[in-house]
């Protein structure tokens, strides 16, 4: 028992399919075919008021060309006017064809997502979103070949197949009453003359659904090109928007919350370690000399002293005063000179990168001198800066002994996650004997 063979999924394929006479798909494409010869004189007629002065533009450029004299104004005017008005009106045309086409389109085709995006409530909203979107500017212009190519080009395919084989085989019957067949220079008055013609009609109805089937299959093609909605390619885009919306919101409030912090370590708890360290300075003074009391507020001041440093370095750490008031510039050689490595900074920076990236190149940097002091072995370092066009790079190139690995817990990877939420990239180059190079780029356009 055999298998039937799968229905071809185009009309295209219909061609090479076996039974190909015998089945439905030259009816469905001389139907798809005959149904644009409806929807096209239809939409054009919809569209005509949107396109009347680009009508009036092309009568008075014939006339132009005629020799009768034109005013310059009024053809611009009806440039501008016509253009303006079709890209507004166009679209809303475009939006009523595209789902009747669609709908059509089953006759040779497997049905296709229309890809427009979910509007809120509300007239406004909707075209808002409607004229925003991709999807409605190619059914705009899949609304333009329709009217302006398609609807000729198909007129003229049936017209010379299938109408005209229909005429042909019926000409002999046409003499009968009264009737000439006139084909050009010949004239038929007489049923047997006419006769003749037959065979070729016949012939051209023959021919109809090899001629047929392809045309549909490449207006479907067409179709599916414009009309299809591409929704896996329209939701990344919108998703990968969002997120690009979120990751900038993210270091917004990354940076707001780095301020709160820093302003609450220094003028909170720096200062009250301050205070109480000056208040067990007065309690030593206060007690014996050589007393165990004294002993011990001697060891507690130190002990205070201590934790304010470290506070300090913390608080420095997270954003230095230098870098908020006197930029990249200033901070960096300020970080160079605590790095227990020997550290050589260039920076050439002719104007100042905005804040959040100064403060992501800033922690790079900070990173990559700790980086080198705890795991590099390295005698000197090399702290490089500078702007190439719209691009921040910061460089650090040290002479240890190499071979670091982003999976070894060296502190690689979150430092590319920290550069990546601004937009930036990260290369790093360290064969094992070195020298270790890494290189960090941000986006850095213009910053008032």
């Amino acid at each position: 028992m055999s298998t039937p063979s799968p229905l071809p999924r185009t009309a295209l394929e219909a061609m090479r399919s076996r039974g190909f006479l015998w089945s439905s798909w030259p009816w469905r494409s001389l139907g798809h075919l005959v149904g644009t010869l409806v929807t096209a004189p239809l939409a054009a007629l919809v569209l005509f008021p949107f396109g009347m002065p680009l009508i009036l533009l092309g009568e008075r450029l014939e006339a132009l060309a005629l020799g009768e004299p034109q005013g310059a104004w009024t053809l611009a005017a009806l440039s501008l006017f016509g253009a303006v008005l079709l890209l507004l009106g166009g679209p809303f045309v475009a939006l009523l064809v595209a789902p009747v086409e669609r709908w059509r389109l089953r006759l040779v085709h497997p049905p296709i997502d229309h890809g427009h995006r979910a509007t809120g409530p509300g007239l406004w909203q909707r075209m808002r979103v409607r004229y925003t979107e991709a999807a409605t500017w190619r059914e705009f212009g899949y609304l333009l070949l329709l009217v302006l190519l398609l609807d000729g080009l198909t007129w003229s395919l049936l017209f010379l197949f299938p109408v005209m084989g229909a005429f042909l085989v019926v000409s002999p019957l046409i003499p009968l009453f009264g009737e000439t067949v006139a084909l050009g220079w010949w004239h038929f008055d007489d049923p047997l003359t006419a006769l003749p013609l037959v065979a070729p009609g016949i012939l051209l109805l023959l021919i109809t659904p090899y001629v047929c089937t392809p045309a549909a299959g490449v207006h479907a093609m067409v179709a599916r090109t414009l009309l299809s909605g591409r929704g896996e390619t329209e939701e990344l885009r919108s998703e990968l928007v969002e997120v690009t919306r979120s990751r900038a919101r993210l270091v917004d409030a990354f940076e707001t919350e780095r301020r709160r912090i820093e302003r609450d370590l220094h003028d909170g708890a720096q200062q009250q370690l301050i205070s109480l360290a000056m208040r067990l300075d007065l309690a030593r003074m206060d007690a014996p000399a050589g007393s165990g009391m004294e002993r011990a507020l001697i060891q507690v001041h130190g002990q205070a002293k201590e934790i304010i440093g470290s506070l300090r370095e913390i608080v420095h750490g997270i954003h230095p005063k230098v870098l908020s008031d006197r930029g990249l510039a200033a901070a960096l050689p300020e970080l160079a000179d605590r790095s227990p490595v020997p550290s050589r900074v260039r920076v050439d920076l002719p104007r100042r990168p905005p804040p959040h990236l100064e403060s992501a190149a800033y922690y790079v940097a900070a990173e990559s001198l700790t980086n080198v002091a705890k795991h590099a072995e390295a005698t000197e370092v090399r702290l490089n800066t500078r702007l190439e066009g719209d691009t921040l790079v910061l460089e650090t190139i040290d002479d240890g002994r190499g071979g670091a690995d982003p999976e070894g817990g060296t502190g690689l990877t979150g430092l590319a996650d920290r550069v990546a939420v601004v937009g930036g990239r990260i290369w790093l180059s360290s064969p094992p004997g070195g020298p270790t190079r890494l290189r960090a780029e941000f986006p850095c356009p213009p910053f008032e």
